[in-house]
């Protein structure tokens, strides 16, 4: 990626050039007393999606050690030199900015794959995917599609709960920095208006919880950077490049 070192923790000593652009729009509709402007340093390193992504065919055991983008693959990666960990941002159908890197979360019935949007999903029937925080209870078993179009169970070493990013502001090492994905589908067309509505809910869940917290917002999606820049002039906006 071009703005940002993304890293798995096995590769910690790989350092890039992050430039040095700030968010200078006006700030809409939002606290922002409690917020602290943050400026970004020349060298800075992220751990990937936590303690690193999960490539669930990979030999390598590293890629399946700790589920990504997790609470406990947060905590794991603050044990390290970092100054940020990157996790992706999404928002259920109930307005619950949630932490989840794919487009669809899927599960298998009877030998049947099922998929669902996670955008499409209310808060509660996200979280019964994967291992559940309340004892005795079991939650539905995770797949993921592979890039050559095969679904493998999410099988790690260490597994945790899904999340929302209000627990993980509240439960992860408080000086240890948030690079903030806002996750949209590269295959959909959002309107202005929709955009605004996600983005003002993200927002209020970091202006409550973030304090003193350094926080990056980046994106792959062009009009949410555009917009998240009007809403907020507290913390840098990136547009990422594939």
């Amino acid at each position: 990626m071009a703005l940002k070192t993304i890293l798995h923790l096995s590769n910690l000593p790989n350092l890039d050039h992050v430039p040095e652009i700030y968010s200078t729009c006006f700030s809409k509709g939002l606290d922002l007393n409690r917020a602290s402007s943050f400026r970004i340093p020349k060298f800075m390193v992220i751990g990937h999606r936590g303690h690193g992504m999960n490539i669930l065919q990979s030999s390598d055991s590293r890629m399946k050690a700790i589920k990504e983008n997790s609470i406990l693959s947060f905590n794991s990666a603050a044990k390290f030199p970092l100054d940020f960990i990157e996790f992706d941002v999404q928002v259920t159908k109930d307005d619950c900015p949630v932490i989840f890197h794919d487009d669809f979360i899927l599960t298998e019935e009877n030998g049947t794959i099922f998929e669902k949007k996670v955008t499409e999903l209310c808060l509660a029937e996200f979280l019964c995917y994967g291992p559940q925080k309340e004892a005795g209870k079991e939650g539905k078993c995770l797949y993921r599609k592979t890039k050559d179009g095969k679904f493998v169970k999410w099988n790690v070493e260490t597994d945790d709960s899904l999340c929302t990013l209000q627990d993980a502001f509240q439960n992860v090492e408080p000086s240890l920095g948030f690079n903030i994905e806002l996750k949209f589908d590269d295959f959909a067309v959002y309107q202005q208006d929709h955009l605004l509505h996600i983005l003002q809910v993200i927002l209020q869940v970091v202006f409550e919880f973030a304090r003193d917290r350094p926080i990056i917002f980046s994106t792959f999606q062009p009009d949410a950077a555009q917009l998240v820049r009007k809403l907020q002039n507290n913390y840098p906006v990136r547009t990422v490049a594939a």
